[in-house]
């Protein structure tokens, strides 16, 4: 398909202003940072970036805008996921037109197909635009667990390039890796996991901690490839303090928390869900200490 998927992927967090409307230059600043801090790729309206509270008309706006700004210099990954097939092929199809580089899309959430309706999901879907589409598996978000057979089975679609694993299931990761041909890229879903998932023989990993700690997730891809194994894995425990840190609140509250703290553009996750209680909010701040991204 052209596109080689691998290295880190920011989960790209959508700023917001105080009235918790989409912040334009915030989103555009954003993007710029993260390219600066030499990511792989942009993947932009995915659970990070608060997908689930964003109407058809934002999420467009957002790729719009994402796409401009990035101008080619990394590949734009649109989140076009939607509970219903031929919602998901309506944003996919927008995202095409518009210039985005691949579509993720995480699986149906609030109904809970089977894995046969999931597998004819992703292909009508696949079928309907010509470039390359991701898998996304969440099931800790949407109820519904992609098996490895049917990520095999759909492996074989001609523009299905690879799977997004959020599962935070590390022998299920394997086994999309098993299962599937080596050209078809797996992805670290969950950030604790990214080294493992390289390890295992995966390509890279989309990162919502690269929002807050770009440099440092970029760091654990960047020594894995140059054979740094011992590097690459005192970075990823440097790392995990901040995943752990997630259960401080409210997905996706933290990430946003901790870039307010760094004065990055983030502002407010949309209501209902609330900024960190101050007690929780020093515990975060203590941890980006811990990592170096606050001085003492």
């Amino acid at each position: 398909m052209g596109l080689e998927v691998k290295g880190i992927i920011p989960a790209m967090a959508t700023p917001m202003s105080d009235s918790e409307e989409i912040d334009e230059a915030g989103t555009r600043e954003l993007i710029n940072y993260l390219i600066d801090s030499d990511v792989h790729g942009i993947f932009i309206c995915g659970s990070q970036g608060e997908c689930y509270a964003l109407t058809e008309e934002e999420k467009k706006r957002i790729i719009s805008i994402a796409v401009d700004e990035v101008n080619g210099r990394v590949p734009v990954y649109a989140g076009t996921g939607a509970t219903t097939t031929k919602a998901s092929i309506r944003l996919s199809k927008y995202a095409e037109d518009v210039g985005a580089d691949a579509v993720t899309i995480v699986t149906p959430y609030f109904i809970k197909p089977s894995q046969n309706e999931l597998y004819m999901h992703y292909r009508r879907i696949a079928e309907s635009i010509d470039i390359p589409v991701l898998i996304y598996n969440n099931p800790g978000r949407t109820g519904v667990n992609l098996e490895a057979e049917t990520v095999r089975r759909l492996a074989e679609i001609d523009n299905i390039v690879g799977i997004k694993d959020s599962s935070g299931d590390l022998t299920l990761t394997a086994q999309y890796i098993m299962e599937c041909p080596k050209e078809f890229a797996v992805l670290a879903g969950r950030d604790s996991l990214i080294l493992a998932t390289l390890l295992y023989g995966g390509k890279g990993a989309v990162a919502a901690t690269a929002n807050v700690a770009p440099k440092l997730v970029v760091g654990i891809y960047e020594s894995f490839i140059q054979g740094d194994l011992e590097r690459a894995r005192k970075l990823q425990f440097k790392l995990l303090p901040l995943r752990l840190a997630f259960n401080l609140g409210t997905f996706p509250a933290v990430v946003k928390e901790a870039m307010n703290i760094l004065k990055r553009p983030s502002g407010p996750a949309r209501s209902p869900v609330s900024s960190l209680p101050e007690d929780k909010r020093e515990r975060l701040k203590s941890i980006l200490k811990g990592i170096g991204l606050i001085e003492d």
